[in-house]
């Protein structure tokens, strides 16, 4: 994770390690990194894995936020109203988008 004053950044990686996504807390991509062999299932699951991976790193890093704020004293209330995800909330939406991750469309590999 590398933080920057004000904001929050994580980083996540398809299962294969051939895509990664680093996103802010409030949803912003700001590294994306294809692998070559990525290309050849083509754009439309290209697109919706980096968007399961965006999804998954901004919850984790609006969830870090949350912790970082409440260790500074911000009230639950106030975290609540800020729309931050809690801990069970991450643990939910993790298990949901890695049953929607894209797998090979083939299991034959290249010789």
């Amino acid at each position: 994770m590398t933080e920057v004053p004000g904001v929050t950044i994580v980083t996540r990686t398809n299962r294969a390690g051939t895509v990664t996504v680093s996103a802010t807390d409030q949803g912003l991509p700001v590294d994306v990194q294809v692998a070559k062999s990525e290309l050849r299932y083509g754009a439309q699951p290209l697109a919706d894995e980096i968007l399961r991976l965006c999804k998954a790193a901004t919850v984790e890093a609006g969830a870090r936020r949350r912790d970082q704020l409440a260790q500074s004293g911000v009230p639950v209330n106030i975290l609540d109203r800020l729309g931050l995800p809690n801990r069970s909330q991450v643990a939910e939406l993790e298990e949901e988008l890695e049953e929607q991750e894209t797998g090979p469309s083939s299991w034959l590999r290249p010789v």
